[in-house]
């Protein structure tokens, strides 16, 4: 089967929500929407909630936070590439089960590394200081949790009374200095079902025990084709180079999981790639219209190929050494098409775009109702303006 670039991308427009809103758009429906686009980016809060925000028709920044740390039915943990997501509680199991099953690989020097059994070591400390809490610390406990909330602070003091004087070692590159050796386990405590995110305390960062539904079932189907099958209706047709490189992950680990996975090969604008079997017919109509996505959307993060994603001067203006999403972008048709930033002061919003070549009026018009709903989802009152965006990329 044939594909053209409009065909794919108004696929992927659909199954993201972009064309059509989700249907529910009453909170209880907040989980699901994070489903289908394989999980928020939460690097950015603000982002995340605009990335739900846009997608839903109805729900503000106070929904979203209210199904993090309230009803717990999305959690804040460490999702693809290693970096911050929101993930559905129900599907935390498939997620930590693929991600645990990527080879493991670190760019530390051979002394730095935890060796195997110093990292289950310490991941049992972890599980031990987060059910215990500190001995000399009243801990807060969220509203339906049942272990305590940790800093990692807090974490260093306790993991190294649990495993001893090397895991202290400050051998980790991290922001502002080096960071002790334990801590390059974060991220495997969490694919193993040990810890997800707490509420911040303040300006710091707290973890707690993940929920039941983190753990891996080992008996279910393989978690990685369940992933792959998955990003295949969210972001196909693609390649295994596309999902190593959304995954961060091996390409002949990526290429294993294609081979072992049902799926039905296309030609897209000449080049081989695949689509999950019995969903390979093409979207119609074609998307039109303009977007407004923050940073980080995981339309463009996990959408393929670069250059016809990000066409023209958008592979210049809107791209960070190639990193899609380290701006907010204006999407025309489907594809970045120009940038936006908001400033906020109180309520009000201003909504600065710029785009990359000028806009019809119908188009124009278009932005209005889009710097609107950024406006109602912050909960405040946005104000459209067309002009010049200064700021840098976001690393």
């Amino acid at each position: 089967m044939r594909w053209t670039w409009r065909q794919a991308v108004s696929r992927r427009m659909s199954r993201h929500f972009l064309t059509v809103p989700v249907a529910a758009s009453a909170p209880a429906a907040i989980p699901a929407a994070a489903a289908a686009i394989c999980g928020v980016h939460a690097q950015i809060a603000s982002a995340a909630e605009l990335q739900l925000g846009v997608r839903m028709p109805v729900i503000t920044r106070t929904d979203v936070r209210r199904a993090l740390w309230t009803d717990r039915s999305l959690v804040k943990t460490y999702g693809p590439r290693g970096t911050v997501h929101w993930l559905p509680a129900a599907d935390l199991a498939i997620w930590n089960g693929a991600l645990s099953a990527i080879p493991a690989r670190s760019g530390l020097p051979e002394s730095a590394r935890l060796s195997a059994a110093q990292s289950a070591e310490v991941i049992r400390a972890i599980a031990d200081a987060l059910d215990r809490g500190a001995p000399t610390l009243e801990v807060p406990v969220g509203p339906v949790l049942d272990s305590a909330c940790l800093t990692l602070d807090e974490l260093d003091s306790e993991v190294v009374r649990r495993t001893g004087p090397w895991a202290a070692d400050p051998v980790v590159p991290m922001f502002g200095g080096m960071a002790p050796r334990w801590r390059q386990a974060i991220a495997a405590a969490s694919y193993t079902g040990v810890l997800v995110f707490g509420p911040n305390r303040g300006p710091k960062t707290t973890f707690t025990r993940a929920p039941v539904s983190s753990l891996i079932d080992e008996t279910g189907p393989e978690p990685e084709v369940e992933l792959l099958r998955r990003y295949l209706h969210a972001y196909g047709p693609a390649s295994p180079r596309d999902f190593a490189q959304w995954l961060a992950a091996p390409l002949a680990w990526a290429s294993d999981v294609f081979e072992g996975a049902r799926l039905e090969p296309v030609s897209l604008e000449g080049t081989e790639v695949w689509l999950n079997a019995g969903d390979a017919e093409p979207v119609d109509p074609p998307a039109r219209g303009v977007r407004l996505l923050p940073y980080f959307d995981p339309y463009v993060v996990g959408s393929q190929p670069r250059s016809l994603v990000y066409p023209g001067r958008a592979s210049e203006r809107a791209l960070g050494r190639g990193q899609a999403g380290v701006l907010p972008v204006l999407l025309v048709d489907g594809v970045v098409a120009g940038v936006w930033h908001q400033r906020r002061a109180g309520r009000r919003i201003v909504v600065t775009v710029e785009s990359f070549s000028p806009l019809r009026a119908r188009q124009l018009a278009q932005l209005e109702p889009e710097a609107h709903r950024i406006g109602e989802i912050l909960e405040g009152d946005a104000e459209l303006t067309i002009g010049d965006v200064a700021v840098r990329a976001h690393a």
